[in-house]
């Protein structure tokens, strides 16, 4: 099975991609394109996985970038690959020839461009990052090595969408106490519990940090089994462990 990759006319001419699961290596749980090492699916299927990402971006496997993803609002500038990956949650770079990626299983992966200054980004933005400001960090990051705030495009790829994400009293007040105005990413759910719209909050702090354009593929992980893993569903349906999709930019 060929792969299936998701993209954007705002990150054109780029090459890049919101990878689905289909086209991969792994079975079982991780049936498709699980990228992740860190995951207990058998190494050979994960390493022929980032083998045909890496073929599809025209890349060889060691210049697949990444960081130690944490849930942070760490960005780091790369210049070449990575041998020891820090603890951070997004990437920026200049350096033609390399492909900044992210994993994801509900989190949003985002991708950014200022195609004409020859600066990319790739963030990994759960919850946690994007309330912290990973996404407003990495813009600034993109502004110190060139790029311009106004030409910066911005795509959120598959990630859960707000009638999947069910939270509790102490999440929703979180957000109300960095903003009363978040009030407007949540809609009420069962008793005391809230949906939350993830990718629209994502959208409202792009926007906020002045990019020029933004937008979400509109893709929900938890509803599309077929093409998307997800931590939540995994959990939902009692799962051991669950993969994870890979999102990719470079110059």
């Amino acid at each position: 099975m060929t792969l299936e990759i998701l993209t954007s006319d705002l990150l054109a001419p780029l090459r890049h991609g919101f990878f689905t699961r289909r086209g991969g290596a792994s079975s079982g749980v991780f049936a498709g394109l699980n990228c992740a090492p860190g995951s207990s699916d058998q190494s050979q299927a994960v390493r022929i996985n980032r083998d045909r990402v890496a073929a599809a971006m025209g890349l060889p496997p060691e210049h697949l970038v990444a960081v130690h993803q944490v849930h942070s609002a760490e960005v780091v500038v790369v210049d070449a690959p990575l041998e020891d990956p820090p603890r951070a949650d997004a990437m920026v770079t200049t350096t033609p020839g390399l492909a900044l990626t992210v994993l994801t299983a509900d989190c949003q992966p985002v991708l950014l461009a200022d195609a004409e200054a020859g600066v990319i980004g790739a963030v990994h933005a759960g919850w946690r990052g994007a309330l912290d400001g990973i996404l407003e960090a990495t813009v600034e990051a993109m502004v110190a090595q060139g790029g311009r705030r106004e030409a910066i495009t911005a795509v959120i790829g598959p990630t859960i969408s707000q009638r999947a994400y069910e939270v509790g009293p102490e999440f929703f007040d979180d957000f109300m106490a960095d903003d009363a105005e978040n009030v407007r990413f949540f809609a009420q759910g069962n008793g005391d519990r809230m949906l939350f719209d993830l990718p629209s909050f994502g959208l409202h702090r792009l926007r906020a940090a002045g990019v020029g354009e933004a937008e979400w593929t509109r893709h929900c992980t938890y509803s599309d089994p077929r093409l998307f893993y997800s931590y939540r569903r995994s959990l939902h349906e009692g799962q051991a462990d669950y993969g994870r999709l890979i999102s990719a930019i470079r110059l």
